[in-house]
């Protein structure tokens, strides 16, 4: 296995874009949903709108450009060609950070807190709050390998993100992450390899058990009401996902308008908005996260990862300093008093007024803040 980092650059061929155009003409919509809202999923109208603009106004190559001027990189771990990006700091004194994206993200998510994360100065900060940013795409997701064969759980992806971070040198380091990455991420807190010096999440894996809910606050009911939401409501994604991955990923990577719809979905039930997904991101930058699904065709290799190990999000006892900022439309929201019983040294806690799952996406000014100020307790 050769250890050397490749620069990757991104140049899509026509002929996959004319694809996709073609297809996009040729979908074949449902009927229409009997509801007049999002409870039977995303609404005919508003995917015919997202593909029509998807067809006719969205530029990838301007997507496309902008990965390639931040610096995107290949690497093979344990057998996979691992995509990253990795913007270094011009100051001196900046913090490896190494950020994990999850389902259904990618390193799109990011792409507006790397500026502020690496040149602070010019985005209201100081130059010590500087960080070197790394952004690996999950093994099956983006631009990274699909593997082959089974055993790419969280556990694996930890192990292959810290020989990363070793390839490039960084000896000391920190970690963040939401979703899957909060799985990735916590689960190098419980590695806690030589060199991580704290994490920060933004959905904790603390999920009560049932002698912990007696008398819970009026947040804590909130919490367990948005769990029994999701649990009844907003999983069936994952239950498809963690036990017939194969099934539905041939409708992913053939037809554009499903793909999109299945991710589509998500960025309404998941943002702080106020009835629509574009309340909170734009239908291109939402775009260019599922351009990161299709042009790899990555609607089944993404999926594995709960087939793998959705039994990973589950409570794990930490002792590595962690931050915790809870964002008020996360799918998950644990209380401080949760918390404590799984962490042991919360160096950060922070409930924020707005933002939900994607939160470097949704509110990067408060996502950069959350980062430095949990980060600066252990420079």
């Amino acid at each position: 296995m050769s250890e050397a980092i490749t620069p990757f650059t991104l140049a899509i061929e026509q002929a996959a874009l004319d694809d996709l155009h073609r297809r996009l003409e040729q979908t074949r919509w449902p009927d229409r949903e009997t509801v007049e809202d999002w409870s039977q999923g995303s609404p005919l109208a508003k995917v015919q709108a997202l593909c029509a603009h998807w067809r006719q106004n969205y530029d990838w190559r301007r997507c496309e450009r902008k990965l390639n001027g931040l610096g995107q990189f290949k690497t093979e771990i344990d057998g996979l060609n691992i995509h990253f990006l990795h913007v270094r700091s011009q100051e001196k004194d900046a913090l490896p950070l190494l950020l994990t994206h999850g389902w259904p993200g990618s390193v799109i998510e990011f792409m507006k807190v790397i500026g502020p994360l690496t040149d602070p100065v010019a985005h209201g900060g100081k130059a010590s709050d500087a960080f070197h940013v790394i952004a690996p795409s999950l093994p099956g997701y983006g631009f990274s390998d699909k593997p082959t064969g089974t055993g790419w759980g969280v556990p694996r992806i930890a192990g292959a993100w810290i020989q990363l971070m070793g390839r490039l040198g960084y000896d000391r380091w920190v970690a963040q992450g939401g979703d899957w990455g909060s799985a990735v991420t916590t689960a190098l807190g419980l590695i806690r390899p030589p060199g991580l010096a704290a994490i920060h999440v933004n959905m904790p894996l603390v999920f009560p058990a049932p002698d912990e809910i007696v008398d819970p606050t009026p947040a804590e009911q909130a919490a367990l009401a948005s769990m029994a939401h999701y649990q009844e409501k907003d999983s069936g994604y994952s239950k498809q996902q963690s036990t017939r991955p194969q099934s539905l990923g041939y409708g992913l990577v053939d037809s554009p308008a499903g793909q999109a719809a299945w991710i589509y979905e998500k960025m309404w039930a998941w943002t702080d908005n106020q009835g629509a997904p574009e309340d909170a991101l734009t239908p291109d930058e939402m775009l260019d996260n599922i351009m990161l699904y299709w042009l790899p065709a990555t609607g089944a290799s993404s999926a594995r990862l709960y087939w793998e190990s959705f039994a990973s999000f589950a409570s794990i006892p930490l002792e590595i300093p962690v931050g915790v900022s809870i964002y008020p439309k996360e799918i998950f929201r644990t209380s401080r008093r949760w918390a404590e019983t799984r962490m042991s040294n919360i160096i950060h806690w922070n409930e924020l007024d707005r933002g939900g799952h994607f939160a470097a996406w949704e509110q990067p000014a408060l996502y950069v803040d959350e980062i430095r100020t949990c980060f600066a307790k252990v420079r």
